[in-house]
């Protein structure tokens, strides 16, 4: 009996119309979809579960993944290209980027050479290893230059997990971006627990895939949430759509 209050449900269920601001399935230009090939079977596989328009977001890293509005430009160009082959006219799909904070970040910043999400927007990451040593002066001059900075997984630093840095960038109005793969355990319990506690606490403001390949969907389409973590989500799924659409 007790089993009907502990129910869950498929969090896939969720996200039909969903917009997808996080994500690497722009091929050959870093961690995620080596081919166009790749791309396509990516962008099959999230119109099976209804998710038809993306903005992707390859790195920006200097010295690793040194993108620019060129190179993810040509690669967009590439996987519109074969959309229209595959007749997936339905299909969506913008570019911006997810920006490192390391020590190139201020140039580019400086140079407009930054690759925002609908021109407000910017995403922005650290490093798992260590925080950057620049990120407070770094947000401080992308809320200068007039973007809304999106910190990107914050749930996944665990060196910010037994801190009060959470709630010290919310206060300087950096907004959160939670991975959903995160709600699933597949970056280990620490950062499961993480991501709960900034859900509950209203800390979270968008949730995107970060999907890197297949693999990845494959573990999102068996994440099971509870009611309460479903109500959490609904808003924030919601206020997703409504930005970005």
């Amino acid at each position: 009996m007790f089993h009907i209050f502990s129910k869950k449900h498929f969090l896939v269920d969720l996200l039909n119309g969903f917009v997808d601001i996080h994500n690497h399935i722009l091929p050959g230009i870093d961690d995620g979809a080596k081919t166009v090939e790749d791309s396509i079977s990516l962008i099959k596989a999230f119109s099976e579960i209804g998710i038809e328009k993306f903005i992707a977001t390859p790195h920006i890293m200097d010295n690793y993944y040194p993108n620019n509005f060129q190179t993810i430009n040509q690669s967009l160009i590439q996987v519109k290209n074969e959309l229209i082959k595959e007749e997936m006219t339905q299909v969506s799909i913008e570019a911006a980027a997810e920006h490192m904070i390391d020590g190139n970040f201020e140039n580019i910043l400086d140079r407009s050479e930054i690759m925002p999400i609908q021109k407000n927007y910017l995403l922005v990451e650290m490093s798992y290893l260590q925080p950057s040593l620049n990120f407070d002066t770094a947000i401080e001059k992308i809320g200068s230059a007039r973007y809304f900075p999106i910190f990107a997984h914050p749930e996944r630093y665990n060196y910010l997990h037994n801190t009060n840095k959470y709630d010290k960038y919310k206060q300087t109005g950096i907004l959160f971006q939670l991975n959903i793969l995160s709600l699933g355990g597949y970056y280990g319990d620490s950062v499961k627990r993480c991501a709960n506690k900034l859900l509950e606490e209203g800390k979270i403001d968008f949730l995107a895939s970060d999907v890197h390949h297949l693999n990845h969907l494959e573990e999102l389409k068996k994440i099971q949430l509870k009611q309460k973590t479903i109500d959490r989500l609904i808003p924030i799924i919601d206020k997703t759509i409504y930005n970005f659409s």
